[in-house]
């Protein structure tokens, strides 16, 4: 975020529940659980009353839900529903880039990048329309933070920029 003079790092774990529900566990820098599942987003941190609210209110996250939902239920139809989707290759890896249809959502989120090597992802990189950029670190990559993990460092171990 631009406000940040540095990456802000969060560690945990992001899980597809089946249907269109998430999961996302946090452990650090502080323990929080986040679930989208029938339209609603409730937010639990440690030491706070848990918080929900409408799926509506923030068309990122439902933009992120059809994402993964549509990648990892091999739906190519309903990706193509909420994204124009572009494929590039550059001999093992690849790089899955969606750009939202929607306009109010453009507006928001610039594109999504899935960035991968053979038949597994990478990480995942999203570039909001002010300039903000968030990058997951996947599967085995997730270990191999780096110590002082920079906006350019992350995006080479994703594979680059193809």
């Amino acid at each position: 975020m631009r406000v940040l003079d540095k990456p802000l790092v969060v560690s945990g774990e992001l899980g597809w529940l089946g249907g269109d529900k998430l999961e996302r566990r946090v452990e650090k820098p502080a323990k929080e659980v986040s679930t989208i599942a029938d339209g609603e987003v409730t937010q639990e941190r440690e030491g706070k009353k848990p918080r929900s609210f409408s799926l509506n209110r923030a068309p990122q996250l439902k933009v992120l839900l059809d994402s993964f939902v549509a990648l990892l239920a091999g739906d190519p139809s309903r990706l193509s529903q909420s994204f124009d989707v572009t494929l590039g290759r550059d001999a093992d890896r690849w790089a899955l880039t969606l750009t939202p249809r929607d306009a109010r959502v453009a507006k928001q989120i610039a594109r999504i990048q899935v960035y991968g090597s053979g038949t597994v992802a990478r990480c995942m990189r999203m570039d909001e329309a002010d300039g903000d950029m968030s990058i997951d670190l996947l599967g085995e990559l997730a270990g191999s933070m780096p110590a002082a993990p920079t906006r350019e460092g992350l995006i080479a171990q994703c594979g680059g920029a193809m």
